[in-house]
C-alpha cells in the first residue's frame, strides 16, 4: 500500500479501518464484515475490519467488555477466513502483543496506553516479527508534536529488531499514528486539523479517528457510560480528508441504539459505502490543488 503524505502528491489507496466497537457475538461481527465488503468492493481503499475482543477502559465496571482474548481472536480468525478481509484489533498488555499478531493483520495500541514504553516495544516487535502493521492512537492528552517520542520508541525497536535479525525490512508505512482530538473541556474533544500535517512530518501515515473524536466521556446515562455526538461525524471526517489525513477509523453498527459499546458514536452500517465515496471525492479534489505556501517547520 502506498499512502500519500501530502495533500498535493499522488494519492494511493485510502486506509479504512471499520467495524463495531466490540465483538458482541460472532453473528454481529460476521454480519458487519460481510456488509462492509459488499458496500466497499471496488473502491480505491485498503479496508481493515475492526472489532475489539476486550474493552478494558469501559467507564463503568458493569460495562460490557467483550469475549476476551482467546474467544475474540478465534472469532476474528473466522471472519478473516470467511470474508477474506484483513483484520485489526487492539490489545492492552505487552503479553498480548504476540498472540494478537499471530491472528490479525493490523495491531492497535489504545490511546490511553500510547506512552507505555513496554506496550510500544512489544507491539513493534510482534508486528515486525510477523510482518504485520501497527497503529498507535495518539492520546488525547498529547499535543501532536509530542508524538515524536512515540515514533522514536518504535524506530528504536525497529532498528534493534533488524540488527538482531528478528525482522526483515518492513514497508515504509508499516506503522501509523491516529489522531482522535485532544481534551479541551468537560466531556469534549477538539480536533486540530493542523495536527495531520504535524504528525506526517514524522514520516508516518496518519489516520483520523472519526468515532472517538466525537465522544463525550462519562456523558451517558448516570455518568456510567460514554455519550457521543454522531451528528458531527460527517463534517469532521470530511475536514480531515481535506486536511490531508491518509485514512479513516470509523466504528459502525447495524443497530447503533442497541450497541453494547460506543453506540452514540457509531455510524449507521448501511450508509458506510455512500459516506466513503463522499470522502474519496473530497480527498481527490484536494489532492489536485497545488500548494501555494512552503511547508511549515515543527
Amino acid at each position: 500500500m502506498n499512502l500519500s503524505h501530502s495533500s498535493h502528491s499522488q494519492l494511493g489507496p485510502m486506509t479504512l479501518i471499520a467495524g463495531p466497537c466490540v465483538i458482541e457475538d460472532e453473528g454481529l461481527v460476521m454480519e458487519v464484515a460481510q456488509e462492509l465488503k459488499q458496500q466497499l468492493s471496488g473502491l480505491p481503499i485498503q479496508l481493515y475490519f475492526k472489532a475489539s475482543f476486550d474493552k478494558a477502559n469501559r467507564t463503568s465496571i458493569r460495562g460490557f467488555r467483550g469475549p476476551g482474548l482467546k474467544l475474540g481472536l478465534e472469532m476474528l480468525s473466522r471472519v478473516r477466513a470467511k470474508t477474506g478481509l484483513p483484520v485489526l484489533t487492539d490489545f492492552h498488555t505487552p503479553e498480548q502483543a504476540r498472540p494478537v499478531a499471530e491472528v490479525v493483520d493490523f495491531l492497535q495500541v489504545p490511546a490511553f496506553l500510547c506512552r507505555q514504553t513496554d506496550m510500544i516495544v512489544a507491539a513493534a516487535d510482534a508486528a515486525l516479527a510477523l510482518n504485520r502493521r501497527l497503529n498507535i492512537k495518539k492520546g488525547q492528552f498529547l499535543a501532536p508534536w509530542d508524538a515524536k517520542n512515540i515514533v522514536e520508541k518504535i524506530r528504536e525497536a525497529e532498528k534493534l529488531a533488524l540488527a538482531e535479525g528478528r525482522a526483515k525490512s518492513p514497508t515504509s508505512d508499516w506503522f501509523c499514528l491516529t489522531e482522535r482530538g485532544v481534551s479541551f473541556g468537560y466531556n469534549t474533544l477538539v480536533v486540530d486539523m493542523v495536527s495531520f500535517q504535524t504528525l506526517q512530518r514524522f514520516n508516518v501515515p496518519v489516520i483520523y479517528d472519526a468515532t472517538h473524536s466525537i465522544q463525550t466521556p462519562g456523558a451517558g446515562s448516570g455518568g456510567t457510560s460514554t455519550g457521543g455526538k454522531r451528528e458531527y461525524l460527517e463534517v469532521l471526517a470530511r475536514s480531515a480528508m481535506a486536511a490531508g489525513a491518509d485514512g479513516l477509523f470509523m466504528e459502525c453498527h447495524p443497530r447503533p441504539a442497541e450497541a453494547k459499546s460506543d453506540g452514540p458514536n457509531a455510524f449507521y452500517l448501511d450508509r458506510v459505502g455512500a459516506f466513503v465515496k463522499q470522502l474519496l471525492q473530497v480527498r481527490a479534489l484536494v489532492s489536485g490543488m497545488p500548494k501555494l505556501l512552503p511547508e511549515a517547520q515543527i
